[in-house]
């Protein structure tokens, strides 16, 4: 029986003789893609910012259908969300099984086996040598908050540093710690005060060093380092442009935490979970954290984040911190069939896949002079567009209209940072996928070069 709905998931996904996508019946948005968009826009916040007027409806692997039944290869999956791909026949019975038995029963007051079953396999494939513990949220930026707590609790102290071009929310201890973009900070101050930003490692921006001398300058002058509580950063940063930093940088920070009892915090939300190949990005450049945070891809679209902490450190007292919906029993249910869909197939899929995009894309290098860097790890890869390759200017205008040309065309993009590409697909992506895809991309890049 899992043998024939894996079958039929793969065919679905474009595994068979004749995928029948991408394809583009109607010029999108649509007719019902319209009245979807009208209504949302009648009601909605403004602050949603809607990159593109793509209206989800339905999909399977790694192809997303909207409401006029165009169909699209998915390059970024809701934001490196949908690790498993859409309507995966394991992740869906899972998840109504769980949510067959009960929906809730607060996880901070009670017990229940998925929940337990989960913090034992996150503690188990945490990258620290050091026994772990781990707390459960609903979101990324709920598992930041939560660090920053945990870090002031444990060291008694108060100052945090992070990097610009992060992003690790939108709450108030996560904007105060992000750096990617004025907007999500623009008017809402006064943020958390004790955080210093430094610059993050950028090889393709920035000489061998640059960084680390920035953070001597900041010990030198403004505030000792027996008054850090932590570090927190990303080991591969997402919003600020899909950025892989010098493995030197990483260990440096290290090597400064160690000597001064200083948490290491790793903000694996976007880079984690199999999306290079590895559980975690931070097992590429052989770094250990001392607290680490995931999301997104955790539960193949249910919410649901975690605080892996080493034993040592994860020490608040009992009720200090907690949470109403964090666990819950059908999202940990989604997480448990997740994880084990990623341990036996997609990681490695992941590694494959990604190194066939990257083969993919630098050979697009060759022939496009608007990409100026390509680079990544598994499925999680940054092209960086820029107007001129010696001065390496953004081309941030450049950036949007990609999205727009792919998006008519029935691939779908997401840019980061000033003006890259990511490419952030779901695990489950195949070979046709890749192939069709760049594809997509060389032609919508030629369209942009004339």
């Amino acid at each position: 029986m899992l043998k024939k709905q894996r079958s039929a998931f793969s065919a679905l996904s474009g595994v068979g003789d004749s995928p029948h996508y991408p394809r583009i019946v109607v010029p999108p948005p649509g007719p019902k893609a319209r009245k979807i968009i009208e209504l949302d826009q009648k009601w909605a916040s403004p602050s949603y910012i809607k990159e593109y007027p793509f209206v989800m409806a339905g999909g399977q692997g790694a192809m997303a259908e909207d409401a006029d039944g165009n169909r699209y290869i998915d390059f970024m999956s809701g934001i490196a969300v949908s690790s498993t791909g859409y309507n995966h026949p394991e992740i869906v019975r899972a998840v109504q099984e769980a949510a067959g038995k009960f929906l809730h029963i607060c996880g901070t007051d009670f017990y229940y086996e998925a929940m337990a079953r989960l913090l034992e396999k996150l503690g188990t494939i945490a990258p620290m040598k050091e026994k772990c513990r781990v707390f459960l949220a609903n979101s990324g930026t709920e598992a930041v908050e939560g660090a920053v707590k945990l870090a002031r609790s444990h060291t008694k102290r108060s100052n945090i540093i992070a990097f610009e071009g992060a992003f690790h929310g939108r709450s108030y201890a996560a904007i105060s710690l992000t750096a990617s973009k004025v907007k999500y900070r623009a008017d809402f101050g006064p943020l958390l005060p004790g955080v210093y930003h430094l610059p993050f490692d950028n090889p393709y921006r920035m000489e061998e060093n640059a960084a680390l001398e920035s953070a001597e300058r900041l010990f030198h002058s403004r505030v000792s380092p027996k008054e850090i509580a932590a570090v927190i950063m990303e080991p591969v940063q997402g919003e600020g442009g899909y950025v892989f930093p010098r493995p030197e940088f990483l260990k440096a920070w290290r090597k400064i935490c160690d000597e001064n009892g200083i948490l290491l915090i790793f903000d694996e939300i976007q880079s984690g979970v199999g999306r290079t190949g590895k559980w975690w990005a931070s097992e590429h450049f052989g770094i250990d954290p001392d607290v680490l945070l995931s999301a997104k891809g955790l539960g193949s679209g249910l919410p649901i984040a975690a605080i892996i902490a080493k034993e040592s450190v994860m020490t608040w007292p009992r009720g200090s911190h907690g949470t109403t919906f964090g666990g819950n029993p059908v999202a940990c249910a989604s997480a448990l069939k997740t994880l084990e869909l990623i341990e036996d197939q997609y990681m490695d899929n992941a590694s494959v896949m990604g190194e066939k995009i990257l083969k993919g894309l630098l050979k697009l290098k060759e022939r496009h002079p608007l990409i100026g860097d390509v680079r990544g790890i598994g499925l999680m890869i940054g092209l960086e567009l820029v107007k001129n390759r010696k001065t390496k200017e953004p081309a941030r205008q450049e950036m949007g209209r990609l999205e727009q040309e792919a998006f008519k065309r029935g691939l779908l993009l997401l840019g980061c940072g000033d003006s890259t590409i990511r490419i952030a697909p779901p695990l489950v992506l195949n070979s046709y996928d890749v192939d069709k895809g760049l594809e997509i991309l060389d032609v919508c890049l030629s369209e942009m070069e004339k």
